[in-house]
């Protein structure tokens, strides 16, 4: 892949960065590539101004609308999840929000289609993934329950929002041997699960207790 073009943009201090890297670490991820474009990804121009000081504390940030930027440890198991099986060629991502998300995927798979309900995210984050010199990413705005099935079907589907199950037409375009990383559940109880589609079927593996925002349908 490319590498990203982070000139001119005000990086943060290298140590502020490995300092969270470390703290990955220390909770798991283990998936050298993906602390590698984790490390050199700029969070800090995916979160507002005034949060700035905050991007690499491993926390969610807001940005707007009732959203937020995941936490970088859940950012970084689901993207480790994602890619156990190997390298991706093409991916889709449910709820664009902020991108950081998609331009971590961007450096790690060979084509992202994303798809975001809040017209004003996602022309933000298209917007921020073009000053970046990323062009391997597609965007779409839309209803995340229907996800994309004209580019399906997709190696892996990752999907930023919680659904109360997990929705029909998403497995129809996974592809076989394909996998997927979604939270299920209601506000108050959600489990990350890993999906991988068989010749015989699903199979589910429980990953962690998490609290995403709900997965809504339409469009906004």
């Amino acid at each position: 892949m490319k590498k990203l073009d982070v000139a001119g943009i005000g990086m943060t201090s290298q140590r502020t960065r490995e300092r969270l890297i470390r703290r990955l670490q220390q909770e798991g991820i283990r998936d050298e590539r993906v602390l590698e474009v984790m490390r050199e990804v700029p969070r800090h121009l995916f979160v507002d101004e005034a949060l700035s000081h905050r991007a690499y504390e491993d926390t969610a940030l807001p940005i707007g609308y009732s959203q937020t930027l995941s936490q970088p440890y859940i950012v970084a198991k689901m993207t480790e999840a994602l890619r156990q099986s190997g390298p991706l060629e093409k991916v889709l991502e449910i709820g664009t929000g902020s991108g950081y998300q998609t331009i971590i995927l961007s450096q790690l798979c060979s084509q992202v289609f994303s798809v975001e309900r809040i017209k004003s995210l996602q022309r933000k984050a298209e917007q921020k993934l073009r000053q970046l010199s990323v062009r391997n990413v597609r965007f779409r705005y839309g209803d995340g329950f229907e996800g994309w099935p004209g580019y399906a079907p997709y190696d892996g589907i990752i999907v930023t929002a919680a659904p109360e199950d997990v929705p029909e037409k998403l497995i129809d375009q996974l592809a076989e041997g394909g996998r997927m990383v979604i939270p299920i559940g209601q506000s108050y109880e959600q489990q990350l699960v890993l999906l991988t589609k068989t010749s015989t079927g699903i199979t589910q593996r429980m990953l962690a207790p998490v609290r995403f925002v709900p997965l809504l349908p339409g469009a906004v």
